[in-house]
């Protein structure tokens, strides 16, 4: 059961990053878009667990995914930059790639099997 103040955070940090997300695109991610769908944030503010969508015309999601990976600390950074009035420590990123749109595809193309 998440707080008020997590489920706030999580909606903060959430909107922030996809507007880093969609200005830097270009510059570091190769123009893939990447939404963030989902971000679940600890109990004690501590780290952040965000989930990711990629769409990726040029290179693959895994890619791109690494891509990720490697800025974290940039992407950390930027986003303390941007929250710095509302939170006093930005949390710890961990990115996940969501899979909730493929797996849901996958139910739909088994049931329209049958």
């Amino acid at each position: 059961m998440e707080t008020t103040r997590q489920q706030k955070i999580s909606r903060l940090i959430q909107r922030e990053l996809s507007d880093i997300f969609q200005k830097e695109t270009y510059t570091m991610f190769g123009g893939a878009l990447i939404t963030p769908t989902i971000v679940r944030i600890a109990p004690d503010l501590s780290v952040a667990k965000v989930y990711v969508s990629i769409f990726a015309l040029q290179k693959s999601v895994n890619e791109v995914f690494e891509v990720i990976q490697t800025h974290v600390k940039k992407i950390r950074q930027t986003l303390a930059a941007r929250t710095g009035k509302q939170l006093r420590i930005v949390p710890e990123l961990a990115f996940f790639i969501d899979d909730s749109l493929d797996y849901q595809e996958n139910i739909e193309n088994i049931l329209n099997q049958k």
